[in-house]
């Protein structure tokens, strides 16, 4: 299962983060994965428990976002939506395009928790 090691990297980007911020953890991140990715979200969310144990993320609520999989015509210069295993144009139905989305794996954001300073 692959999805232990994209958790520890996602870990491993969240604490980069929080130390960069001064920050006392994570609250919350959100991570947008597209269909073509090879990761499989469920999986992902399942591993991402044990990848954080002891972390800044250790408490952090996960979002993940689908993306979805759009292509560029070659041929009509159309961009739409796409299925997985199906990249035609939408608009001329012709073969001949370019993966736009639907291949990423992003970390789009964190919310952090910051130290609460005392008052002078």
């Amino acid at each position: 299962m692959h999805e232990l090691s994209v958790a520890q990297a996602l870990v491993e980007q969240i604490d980069g983060i929080v130390r960069a911020h001064g920050a006392e953890a994570a609250a919350s991140f959100r991570v947008r994965i597209g269909p073509l990715s090879g990761v499989v979200p469920e999986l992902l969310a399942a591993a991402f428990g044990l990848a954080a144990a002891g972390s800044a993320a250790a408490q952090a609520t996960m979002e993940l976002l689908e993306a979805p999989v759009r292509v560029r015509c070659q041929t009509c210069g159309a961009e739409t939506g796409a299925a997985m295993n199906r990249l035609l144009c939408g608009a001329c139905g012709d073969w001949h395009t370019q993966l736009i989305s639907g291949d990423e794996l992003i970390l789009e954001s964190v919310e952090l928790r910051m130290p609460v300073t005392a008052a002078q």
